[in-house]
């Protein structure tokens, strides 16, 4: 019950470090002013907090998959020296775990980059 606490706590403060994009209204087709340029160029404090939850995204994902390859090293390592001859087995199956992690893992950065606005 613990580990489900901190994964909801978790999910919260993600949530809350997004909450100001949902708010936002969409932009106005309408020619922009002198003034309206101005404020575009100057980043606004709710802007910097889009960013930041993508940015936290970003580091929870590179977390998640260092941890998730690390466990599969370890595994492999601790296998293959209690059994010497499965070594070709285990390291084939020890790459591809660690490349579907890699690919999760880049698909979910790419995801933080261009859905954070």
């Amino acid at each position: 019950m613990d580990k489900l606490a901190k994964i909801a706590a978790l999910i919260l403060v993600v949530q809350a470090l997004a909450a100001p994009a949902w708010g936002q209204e969409k932009a106005s087709t309408a020619a922009p002013s002198d003034q309206a340029k101005a404020a575009v160029a100057a980043p606004s404090p709710q802007g910097f907090s889009i960013f930041l939850g993508g940015a936290f995204g970003a580091g929870l994902v590179i977390i998640g998959a260092g941890l998730g390859i690390g466990r599969i090293g370890a595994a492999a390592v601790e296998s293959m020296a209690r059994q010497p001859e499965a070594v070709t087995s285990i390291q084939a199956a020890m790459i591809l775990s660690a490349a579907l992690i890699e690919g999760v893992t880049f698909f979910a950065l790419v995801a933080c980059m261009f859905f954070n606005h």
